[in-house]
């Protein structure tokens, strides 16, 4: 090594307040005097006078504990610094927003900008939903960003022409696209098996669009299993 240590030094404030760092493994968010909601426990860095908290009030269902249909939590960071978040090295992409809509597989969301506000929303289709499972997920809406994790660099499939998706490689897509659960196989076939083939999302609805990952497992860090 010939360069002094310095030279190496990232995570600079500058750019974009809501931004990834090269490499896109990790999210940098400046607060100048704002809020960031981030998934629990993805805090990796931070520089400044910056506040976290795990749980807050209701007020129009914006600061309240938000626990996804996933089983996971928020948490509010506010302050004037510098926040780095990241998930087992997970990739991050950014979606920006602007007073529209996104949906998102609850595990797969890591961080929203304080113009943008959430619901729990759930997919259709009865007893496929029940055999699917992990069905309910964050409708995401407003104005800013929203930082979404990924098994890799993701895939986006138009749905101007049903689509169907793993439950667990659908990490996204947009609000307003028509979802159910489908499966290819006879009831007699499902008794005994939980393998994530056994039924899948259909996504449809015209110039829409589905964020797929490339893998049918969650994004490292995100599975819903308590151990």
């Amino acid at each position: 090594m010939t360069r002094p240590l310095g030279d190496f030094s990232g995570g600079q404030p500058a750019g974009p307040p809501f931004a990834l760092e090269e490499g896109g493994r990790m999210l940098r968010v400046r607060l100048d005097g704002g809020t960031v909601f981030a998934k629990q426990g993805s805090m990796v860095a931070y520089r400044g006078r910056v506040d976290f908290a795990y749980k807050g009030q209701g007020v129009g269902g914006f600061l309240r504990r938000a626990v996804t249909g996933e089983g996971q939590d928020l948490m509010k960071a506010e302050g004037r610094g510098t926040v780095w978040f990241a998930e087992s090295g997970s990739h991050i992409s950014i979606f920006n927003l602007d007073r529209d809509a996104l949906t998102v597989n609850g595990r797969s969301l890591l961080a929203l900008e304080s113009g943008v506000k959430y619901k729990i929303t759930s997919t259709s289709g009865g007893l496929g939903a029940m055999i699917a499972g992990g069905v309910f997920n964050t409708e995401v809406s407003g104005t800013g960003g929203v930082a979404v994790l990924c098994l890799g660099s993701p895939l986006v499939l138009s749905t101007d022409e049903p689509v169907c998706v793993d439950r667990d490689a659908a990490v996204a897509w947009t609000a307003g696209v028509r979802t159910r659960v489908v499966s290819t196989f006879k009831l007699g076939n499902l008794v005994g098996r939980d393998s994530g083939e056994l039924a899948q999302i259909e996504y449809s609805g015209r110039g829409g669009f589905v964020v797929v990952q490339c893998g049918e497992t969650p994004a490292a860090g995100t599975t819903s299993d308590k151990t």
